[in-house]
């Protein structure tokens, strides 16, 4: 049996055979999905943002992750393949939350993680049964989970290597798709998995991305964590709740074991507005300036993330966030305007309140990658749209590099130090680079295949 696994890219402009070319690291799912798969089965990957996918290269089954801005371009993806007379099935985040339209445009949906259902999946392919939906009752054990990278060989990545120890975030944010996946639970695996991962992949590079949604969901178990990773010697990165900064047990552990730095979602400086977030949790132990203080003491430089569009925001909102980021002197920060992802509640309240300017926006020729899909209370779709831009030029100016370069935590360790200015010119590169870019290919032409279309 041959199984073609694909990694489908955003989108891309008519005519233009490339993708843009930034921070295309290791996608994890096809490596999970490659190492649930039996070995008799010969495995292919592609990945849509660095190749083309050879359609016609003979294969029996094709398995495809979906997230909600790649929805378009994986159902074109499948379309060619069906078109063909190929068997896909589709799986991932937006498959999960929109379950009925992505069955529209395969042979077969997986509904929830691939360790519940990929033996099955694989059995029923070799024998001409497959199902048109695989739904477990309840979240599967991460303990039978095998990353296999060899699929990853001869292709261009960033050199981080990326390491899940575990899914989901115990916390219910409004807009967060990954509590509407997860049912607000979080699950992680052995231990010894994890460090053996760490293990078998250091003689290729140094760096890791462990890329939880949250290691903080689950305070005794990371802790126990990060006190063997101790003894590896790596540096890593990854992404946490700001009341880790109240634990100053578990700030030392994650600085003893490599932590160079965490993604850290303030959100907002406004308290009303983080209670309609559903991120009160965000004002805990005395707020934004005692959490980053101990943040400081030991040495975690942040990424930190704003979210704007809520009913309080105005021009003045984008102002005191990047005047806040600049101040504190941020290793990276984020300006993002608010996105209804399907199956959220706050998708659900703005589809209630008529704000949404398109149901299903993600299928919509009429958006474009940055735009708006709703209507703002304060401002218009196009201000909000561009004081995100805006927010993003100002504190990637280059005299705010260099202000934020001299910060004493950015420059505390050499080898962060040394890619500060890759990573902050990389970014003030992209502050304009994906502006009304397509999702899906705009020159794909063809009718997207479904259980309807006849040929």
């Amino acid at each position: 049996m041959r199984l073609t696994l694909i990694h489908p890219c955003v989108g891309r402009w008519a005519g233009d055979k490339s993708y843009i070319r930034s921070w295309q690291m290791e996608p994890l799912a096809p490596a999970v999905l490659a190492g649930l798969t039996p070995p008799d089965v010969a495995v292919r990957f592609y990945d849509d943002r660095l190749e083309t996918i050879p359609f016609d290269a003979p294969t029996d089954l094709v398995a495809i992750s979906v997230e909600t801005y790649t929805a378009r371009r994986a159902y074109q993806i499948a379309t060619e393949y069906r078109q063909r007379g190929v068997k896909v099935v589709l799986g991932g985040f937006h498959t999960t939350l929109c379950p009925d339209e992505a069955s529209l445009y395969a042979d077969a949906i997986v509904v929830g993680e691939a360790e519940g259902h990929w033996a099955n999946v694989i059995d029923d392919a070799r024998h001409g049964t497959l199902q048109d939906v695989y739904r477990s009752p309840a979240r599967p054990p991460l303990s039978q989970t095998r990353l296999n990278r060899d699929i990853f060989r001869g292709k261009r990545y960033v050199p981080v290597t990326l390491i899940e120890a575990g899914r989901g975030c115990h916390f219910r944010c409004e807009f967060c798709a990954v509590q509407s996946y997860f049912g607000a639970t979080q699950n992680r695996r052995p231990i010894d998995d994890i460090l053996r991962e760490v293990a078998e992949t250091r003689s290729r590079r140094n760096f890791y991305f462990f890329v939880d949604d949250n290691i903080t969901s689950n305070f005794d178990e990371g802790k126990e964590l990060y006190r063997q990773l101790s003894r590896y010697n790596i540096r890593w990165v990854s992404q946490a709740s700001i009341n880790a900064a109240h634990d100053e047990e578990f700030l030392d552990l994650i600085s003893r074991s490599g932590c160079q730095g965490l993604l850290i979602g303030f959100e907002s400086l406004d308290r009303k507005t983080l209670h309609m977030m559903k991120k009160k949790f965000n004002t805990m132990g005395g707020g934004y300036e005692n959490a980053l203080a101990n943040l400081r003491k030991y040495h975690i430089r942040l990424y930190s993330t704003f979210v704007f569009g809520y009913d309080r925001d105005t021009r003045e909102t984008f102002d005191n966030a990047v005047a806040f980021a600049n101040e504190h002197r941020f290793y990276m920060a984020a300006f993002n305007h608010l996105t209804p992802f399907p199956g959220t509640p706050l998708y659900d309240r703005l589809k209630a309140d008529g704000k949404l300017i398109y149901d299903a926006w993600w299928m919509d020729p009429a958006y474009a990658y940055n735009k708006i899909p709703f209507r703002p209370k304060l401002l218009t779709p196009e201000q909000l749209q561009q004081y995100c831009i805006d927010a993003r030029a100002k504190f990637y100016s280059i005299p705010g590099i260099l202000r934020r370069f001299a910060d004493p935590v950015n420059r505390s360790n050499a080898f962060m130090a040394r890619n500060f200015p890759l990573i902050n010119f990389m970014m003030r590169r992209e502050v304009h680079q994906r502006d009304d870019m397509p999702l899906g290919d705009q020159g794909w032409h063809g009718e997207l295949r479904t259980a309807y279309t006849h040929y």
